[in-house]
């Protein structure tokens, strides 16, 4: 289980969407940064409010050139309903296999129950892994203000 570290391309991973549709990561982010967040699952308060962060963020991080793309375990039912909830609109993908999103990127993987843990990746515009944050609990996460500082700090010292 490799950690992704700052350099490193981001494997292609595809994300199933609720209603149908998937994303392809890091395509998906297109020619611009990217943030890629493994929340544990829709019952984690400390994953509600990492996501609820990047909602309201969402018009800055937009201004930043930043778009977010987030995925668990959770099915379809479930995710839609956390995305309603949460009014998110960014893509949310459903139903990931947690083992196998581990052997790709890294990301630590609770037993029993399966799920993620909490791991977010800032992709620069080439799909490369600008910064990775991995959690092996409940907290330790990016945060919106810090991705929006980084993606700025980088802009203004690119080569």
């Amino acid at each position: 289980m490799p950690l992704l570290s700052p350099g490193d391309p981001f494997p292609a991973l595809t994300l199933k969407l609720t209603g149908g549709g998937a994303v392809t990561l890091p395509d998906a982010f297109g020619d611009g940064f990217g943030v890629v967040l493994f929340y544990r699952g829709s019952w984690c308060p400390y994953c509600n409010a990492q996501l609820r962060a990047f909602q309201r963020a969402d018009q800055r991080l937009a201004e930043a050139g930043v778009k977010v793309v987030a995925l668990s375990v959770d099915d379809e039912a479930t995710t839609a309903e956390l995305i309603t909830k949460l009014g998110l609109t960014f893509p949310v993908g459903h139903s990931a296999d947690a083992a196998a999103i581990s052997a790709a990127t890294g990301a630590f993987v609770n037993t029993e129950p399966a799920y993620l843990q909490s791991t977010g990746f800032v992709l620069d515009p080439s799909g490369n892994v600008a910064v990775s944050v991995y959690s092996s609990g409940a907290i330790g996460r990016l945060v919106p203000e810090d991705v929006i500082g980084l993606v700025r700090y980088l802009g203004e010292h690119a080569e």
